[in-house]
């Protein structure tokens, strides 16, 4: 090796050295100990999130009228509702399971099967209690943060707790399977559909993974302290305050001007 071409060699080297001894060493989070796995499960979701659910999710929503959106989601929420009131009981909570007895049976009886919501504009505002917070109030730690396949950001607690809730919805109860699972799809796709207005809130994250993980953690901490009745807007906002970030304003109907910067 010439005179020259060791020199450069060497100087590249320790120009190397010196970058690795002043970058600061990442800190692992102490709540997700299995970082390494719950990123692999988390670039496997995004990939099939771009891939299959958003596309499905943006077609949904791009061809179904939003009176008829608003419809499946009132329905589906009424469906699944048995849960919130089951957590209710689970919990000790009996002036919330009241409300929510009653608002089950007004959407249904009144709002044809909880296709309309009246029983908001009564003041029956819904819950949001489920398995995962009840155990929670039962002590039961968190435990390592956990990325599912296919259903995202969990922990050990709210793991077992899915289970809970899939054996308390009703859903799992119908034997014909093409309404079972089509109902579960439906579930699915709306969910998806929702989230699709949330999404300009990751294109500001620095690190997307780390930003959805602060960010369901501290949602699930602040609902199993006491703050599941919160809407879920408020959380959202919430959230967002927390994590320095401001939500991306909805853009404006077309035939209506931007409002002034």
């Amino acid at each position: 090796m010439r005179p020259t071409l060791r020199i450069g060699v060497a100087a590249l080297l320790l120009l190397l050295a010196a970058g690795c001894a002043t970058r600061a060493p990442a800190r692992a989070d102490v709540r997700d100990p299995w970082e390494r796995m719950n990123r692999a499960t988390y670039a496997f979701n995004d990939k099939l999130d771009r891939a299959v659910v958003r596309p499905v999710a943006r077609g949904y929503r791009r061809i179904t009228p939003h009176a008829v959106q608003l419809g499946v989601s009132n329905f589906l929420s009424n469906v699944s509702y048995p849960t919130v009131m089951l957590n209710d009981l689970l919990q000790g909570r009996f002036t919330p399971f009241v409300r929510d007895t009653s608002r089950l049976l007004v959407n249904t009886v009144i709002g044809i099967g909880g296709l309309f919501d009246p029983a908001t504009a009564m003041g029956l505002e819904r819950g949001d209690r489920d398995f995962g917070q009840t155990l929670g109030k039962w002590g039961v730690k968190p435990g390592p943060y956990l990325m599912l396949p296919f259903l995202g950001p969990s922990d050990v607690r709210d793991t077992f707790g899915r289970a809970g809730d899939v054996f308390s919805d009703p859903r799992t109860y119908i034997r014909n399977p093409w309404w079972g699972y089509g109902l579960w799809t439906l579930g699915f796709i709306d969910t998806r559909a929702h989230l699709l207005d949330a999404e300009g809130v990751l294109q500001g994250a620095y690190d997307p993974y780390a930003f959805i993980r602060n960010a369901y953690l501290q949602n699930r901490e602040f609902k199993v302290r006491g703050g599941s009745s919160k809407s879920e807007e408020d959380e959202e906002q919430k959230m967002l305050e927390e994590s320095g970030i401001e939500p991306t304003p909805p853009a404006p109907p077309k035939d209506e001007p931007a409002p002034p910067k």
